[in-house]
């Protein structure tokens, strides 16, 4: 559980962080059509599939206790990484338009890798829960 909410906590800070870079960077460039760069996607990418997911998970793992299962560390670590190189691959991305760049088919790969391993996190998280659900649900039948 702790895991959780210190993920929750480092996305939180690094969802924030990122958004005042966006406005700055861009502000700093004059790049003045914000709407078409990469670089702004960070920001609700950070926060919502990391601080808001976290939340969601650590409220999850307190009604079922997920994190006891041999799948958590699996999921834990495979989504963090993930977000992480999803998110980087976007502030790469979004700071070569800004800086009048053209970006690389590398980092498209990258970016997709990330969404891979965003998507394998997200199934062993709902394997998991199901296991710790429909165990739960069968020991209340059974007793």
């Amino acid at each position: 559980m702790k895991s959780s909410f210190i993920a929750s906590v480092v996305y939180l800070v690094l969802g924030v962080g990122s958004g005042l870079f966006y406005r700055e960077f861009t502000k700093a460039h004059d790049f003045a059509d914000g709407a078409s760069t990469q670089l702004g996607l960070g920001h609700t990418h950070l926060l919502v599939l990391g601080f808001v997911v976290f939340l969601l998970v650590l409220i999850l793992d307190r009604l079922f206790g997920i994190a006891r299962g041999p799948l958590f560390q699996w999921f834990f670590w495979t989504y963090n990484a993930g977000l992480v190189l999803t998110a980087a691959m976007l502030a790469v991305h979004g700071s070569l338009t800004v800086l009048g760049e053209q970006s690389t088919a590398a980092i498209a790969g990258i970016a997709g890798l990330g969404h891979i391993l965003l998507t394998v996190g997200l199934i062993l998280f709902m394997t998991a829960l199901g296991r710790r659900v429909f165990g739960r649900q069968a020991a209340v039948t059974e007793g």
